[in-house]
């Protein structure tokens, strides 16, 4: 068995490197023949590594648009099959994001539910990281509504783009049916109608199912813990932002905005661990 503090920087490197790549935690076993629980310790502590250089650096930003959403996915099983004793630790979890729609960082991150206590403490980690008014757009979901005004008070200007579905004969068990139009309510300041959008930050939400097996629809590779769940989050945002240069930039989201001066390497990500 291979104990992790004898795993040089290389080895961590290559198991890292699967696993940002969107390879499950088996798919990294048959590929570097590392043991599973080997991989997944490596997973956690890179993750509460991310999640401290994450919280300590990505601060004092000067965004001016940004563009917020959340995506569902579920820890261990689905809700209707959850056990009452289980239901702090399974079922459904969400993960809110926000995207500065001209660096294509992401700004801030939450795992948690879908309610208003997690939509208020997402909102004020957003506004406790910008040094500068904002735009935000957010999507249709009511919780947004009080969490951004008592995050930013009256220095934002926020609208709301709001999605219209049609019924049609299709299944739409996990797929919403097809969007006839959209709708943009103002709710506060002057928001400039050219960018209300949430285009940018609904196409991370493909990057993180690309990146990470565990949201991968209808497959076994789903998050057995809520701590490796978490883990792996902050592990591809970490990559995402400081490692991977964004095809329409040319760099990586963090060299953009000011706040990293070269692209990072793998070796580097897994040197947060010491």
């Amino acid at each position: 068995m291979v104990i992790m503090n004898c795993l040089s920087i290389s080895k961590r490197a290559r198991i890292i490197a699967c696993l940002v790549e969107g390879n499950s935690i088996r798919a990294t076993v048959r590929i570097t023949g590392f043991a599973k629980n080997t991989i997944t310790k490596l997973l956690v502590e890179m993750g509460q590594a991310c999640m401290a250089y994450h919280d300590e650096h990505v601060r004092g930003l000067r965004c001016k648009r940004v563009q917020c959403d959340e995506i569902w996915s579920f820890v261990g099983a689905k809700m209707k099959n959850v056990r009452e004793e289980n239901a702090d630790k399974q079922g459904d979890f969400w993960t809110w994001t926000a995207l500065d729609a001209d660096s294509k960082l992401i700004v801030s991150y939450l795992v948690g539910q879908r309610g208003p206590k997690w939509a208020n403490a997402f909102m004020e980690d957003v506004a406790s990281r910008i040094n500068s008014r904002i735009q935000i757009t957010t999507d249709g979901h009511k919780a947004y509504a009080e969490a951004v005004e008592g995050a930013f008070g009256m220095d934002v200007d926020y609208a709301m783009l709001i999605k219209l579905y049609g019924s049609d004969s299709f299944d739409t068990k996990y797929s919403p049916g097809e969007c006839i139009g959209t709708q943009t309510a103002v709710l506060q300041g002057d928001p400039d109608p050219r960018h209300i959008s949430t285009s940018f930050v609904e196409r991370q939400n493909l990057t993180m199912r690309m990146g990470m097996r565990r949201f991968t629809r209808l497959t076994n590779g789903f998050s057995k813990k809520v701590e490796n769940h978490e883990a792996a989050i902050a592990l591809h945002f970490m990559h995402y932002n400081f490692c991977r240069i964004h095809k329409t930039l040319r760099v990586t989201p963090a060299m953009e905005v000011g706040i990293a001066h070269h692209v990072w390497s793998i070796e580097e990500l897994v040197g947060l661990l010491d």
